[in-house]
């Protein structure tokens, strides 16, 4: 319980005249989002004060992942990529909605298409969020530099705290 009111006092106060504090998680189709998610139903939705909670999940456009091809091969990949992406959204809202009915906790789901860091970002705007909670996929620097980390340039920008929810250690 202890974690509980940390968790709540992490994510700082609630603005006058607000009644509810604001705590927004990105998710995906990891294991390491479903963690964050996990944390945050855990920890901030069941402190024991007023929570919105706002899970966010950022659709990239199928043409951002289909760059190879002429435009006869695109048109029918694109095709598929979208479905398969579509299917995907509707495989993590579904996650994250059983996951709050399970814990009885009320929570908004979006689907919004766009780049993750920024639909993220802008997300925690749109809502006036005072904590975003994120997963941490763990990639060492070398990794992280050619792929990118949405967790830190979400704690570069995004205007409250932040919470990147690591997965644990293998105990040895």
């Amino acid at each position: 319980m202890a974690e509980t009111k940390e968790a709540a006092a992490a994510a700082g106060p609630v603005e006058e005249g607000r009644s509810k504090t604001v705590v927004v998680v990105g998710v995906d189709d990891s294991d390491h989002s479903y963690r964050a998610l996990e944390w945050a139903v855990r920890h901030v939705a069941t402190a024991g004060v007023a929570t919105e909670l706002v899970v966010v999940h950022a659709k990239q456009a199928a043409s951002s992942v289909v760059t190879m091809g002429g435009a006869a091969v695109a048109g029918d990949v694109v095709r598929y990529v979208e479905e398969d992406l579509r299917k995907r959204a509707d495989e993590v809202v579904e996650k994250a909605r059983s996951l709050c009915v399970a814990n009885s906790v009320e929570g908004v789901v979006e689907v919004i298409d766009g780049e993750p860091r920024h639909v993220i970002c802008n997300a925690v705007e749109k809502h006036g969020a005072d904590l975003l909670v994120v997963g941490s996929h763990g990639y060492g620097a070398i990794k992280r530099a050619f792929l990118g980390s949405v967790s830190d340039y979400c704690a570069h920008h995004a205007h409250c705290s932040v919470m990147i929810v690591k997965q644990p250690k293998p105990k040895k």
